[in-house]
């Protein structure tokens, strides 16, 4: 027998595993990745740690639909948590039947999320997801109405758990039973459930609903400032972020720098394409968080990536006043 573990790498998602498999049941882990979580190298290390199969399917262009356009809307910011988890349980059903398993696991406990996890809202995830009674979730099973394993006799019900409610208590006692000991936080690490990433994130779909996942992953870096109605500008705010920045960089892009002096890495994108960048603006925004903030011109330098044409000009760089806010 065997069960398809949706995987986040955390304290949960692996006790549950640890209960199935003291059942003799092989347990295959899978995380799915994009843009706004997933993806982490801890994520394996934990895999690995409980001996079990683990797998990463990138899944962020067709989950953008899904967060767009979600049945049971948003929590707090821009993540549609019920549409995520029944999404998520959708693809591990195919993913299951691709690897002949029989079922799925989660580590959700009944109560730890109010909103995402209670009784009415588990019971909407199985059913948008495609997979009822196929889900199982060990940590609350016991609270839970009886899944197709439990009834077939697949797994003992007896020995799954009945925990509930926010307290860590159990699940710190069980970690210890099983030798756990490095495991993630459970405040979570879903870029969605943050106020500023949901913020840049519904600006940039109101420009561009198009908008492709490699063109989100600027929403992680620097500060954001619109110096246009679709004219972003990107400020690296260290030497990794002004790296992935150049990196991002697409051909219609600028790239705007201080010429002899430490600063930082502008990246500038017209996201409408009627709007004309502004290049004197963005330098001086550039400038100010520069090096060169006190001097009374900064030599800047400008190249975009689709061009071997280099420009540079001076500018004045812009008092604190005077720099737009940020997004």
């Amino acid at each position: 027998m065997k069960a398809v573990s949706l995987f986040s790498g955390g304290l949960d998602s692996q006790l549950a595993v640890c209960v199935i498999k003291d059942q003799g049941i092989d347990v295959v882990a899978v995380n799915f990745v994009t843009p706004f979580f997933g993806a982490d190298a801890r994520f394996g290390q934990a895999a690995r740690q409980l001996g079990i199969e683990y797998h990463e399917i990138d899944i962020g262009p067709i989950y953008l639909d899904v967060l767009k356009n979600p049945v049971y809307g948003y929590g707090k910011n821009f993540n549609p948590c019920i549409d995520c988890h029944a999404f998520m349980l959708k693809n591990a059903r195919n993913f299951m039947q691709e690897i002949g398993a029989s079922f799925l696991i989660t580590g959700e406990v009944v109560g730890q999320r109010p909103m995402s996890q209670n009784k009415s809202s588990l019971k909407a995830v199985e059913k948008l997801s495609g997979c009822k009674g196929l889900i199982l979730r060990p940590l609350s099973a016991q609270i839970l109405d009886p899944t197709i394993p439990e009834i077939e006799g697949w797994v003992d019900r007896s020995l799954l758990l009945d925990i509930s409610g926010r307290g860590r208590t159990r699940q710190m006692q069980l970690a210890e039973h099983y030798g756990i000991k490095d495991y993630p936080t459970p405040a979570g690490g879903c870029l969605l459930t943050q106020e500023n990433y949901s913020k840049r994130l519904r600006k940039m779909f109101s420009l561009k609903p198009d908008a492709e996942v490699i063109e989100l992953e600027l929403l992680k870096l620097g500060r954001h400032f619109y110096i246009g109605d679709g004219v972003l500008l990107v400020v690296g705010r260290n030497h990794t972020e002004n790296e992935r920045l150049g990196s991002l960089a697409a051909a219609d892009d600028y790239l705007l720098k201080v010429n002899d002096r430490p600063g930082p890495l502008g990246l500038l994108r017209a996201l409408n394409p009627d709007e004309t960048a502004n290049l004197e603006l963005a330098a001086a925004i550039v400038a100010r968080y520069s090096d060169a903030r006190e001097l009374p011109l900064a030599s800047m330098v400008v190249n975009r990536p689709g061009s071997e044409q280099i420009t540079h000009f001076s500018v004045r760089p812009l008092l604190p006043s005077e720099v737009p806010a940020t997004v």
